[in-house]
């Protein structure tokens, strides 16, 4: 087993604004809170590490910013507002359950230097083993990757496989990618189990959400990240409560792409 890892599966959980709003123009303490207790629930065989969106979200509710005529400067600024909140709000929710938080901010370029990487693995290892609960975001206010690729889907996917994760888990605001005609017709029909990725990627409706900048696409380009290192992906209704532990014990409808299979 790799140095400074336990005998717990890691997830790496990823947190989509809406999940984080819960549809609503404000972040939820009431969502970070319940996604907390089924941390708690789950810790003696789970080890989780948390990829957040949501300090752009948060900024808004404080502030209303001029624009200097880039509308991404705009958000980056409300980026750096955002985040410290978004972090208090986890701190403070999550310590009166007991788990403690902290804040690791990223940028994708951290992901190609060997050097930061093995730096990223050990910090998070070390923060993991001390009971420690990791929450990533990209450091926006110097990169604009998250805000241009996807609100941290591709970041979740690419922190999982340095992290040697077991599962990625997606959280949005669906019960997990439903077919296109079902979205058509309005039936919502959800898609359970996926191999060829690709195909998955017919399934689409082109969408993106409202407060993140994600939809269903950015989602499957992490799952494709993920399933390359043979890591599984389960894409899941984050609204719901107990949304982990209902999909861990396989009570609710998710889209699980399962690890490649490959012939050599």
């Amino acid at each position: 087993m790799e140095k400074g890892r336990s005998d717990k599966k890691r997830i790496v959980l990823k947190i989509g604004s809406n999940t984080l709003t819960k549809e609503t123009d404000q972040i939820s303490r009431g969502k970070i809170e319940d996604i907390g207790r089924q941390i708690v629930a789950l810790q003696d065989t789970y080890e989780f590490v948390i990829v957040s969106s949501g300090a752009i979200a948060v900024a808004k509710q404080f502030v209303n910013l001029e624009s200097n005529g880039k509308e991404i400067n705009v958000k980056q600024a409300l980026a750096s507002i955002g985040q410290p909140h978004l972090m208090r709000i986890f701190q403070e929710s999550f310590r009166d359950l007991g788990l403690l938080t902290s804040q690791c901010l990223l940028s994708y370029s951290d992901f190609e230097r060997e050097e930061s990487k093995q730096n990223i693995v050990n910090t998070i290892n070390v923060l993991v083993a001390n009971n420690y609960i990791p929450i990533i975001n990209e450091n926006d206010t110097v990169a604009t990757d998250e805000i241009q690729f996807g609100d941290n889907d591709k970041l979740a996917g690419l922190t999982a496989v340095l992290l040697d994760a077991d599962l990625l888990v997606v959280a949005t605001n669906t019960n997990g990618i439903c077919t296109k005609a079902s979205i058509q017709n309005k039936t919502y029909q959800t898609i359970t189990d996926v191999v060829d990725v690709e195909e998955l990627e017919q399934e689409i409706v082109s969408a993106v959400s409202s407060h993140g900048t994600g939809g269903m696409r950015s989602k499957i380009e992490a799952a494709k990240i993920a399933q390359a290192a043979e890591i599984e992906t389960w894409i899941v209704n984050g609204l719901n409560d107990n949304f982990i532990t209902d999909v861990i014990e396989d009570k609710i409808p998710f889209t699980r792409i399962t690890k490649a299979v490959y012939n050599e």
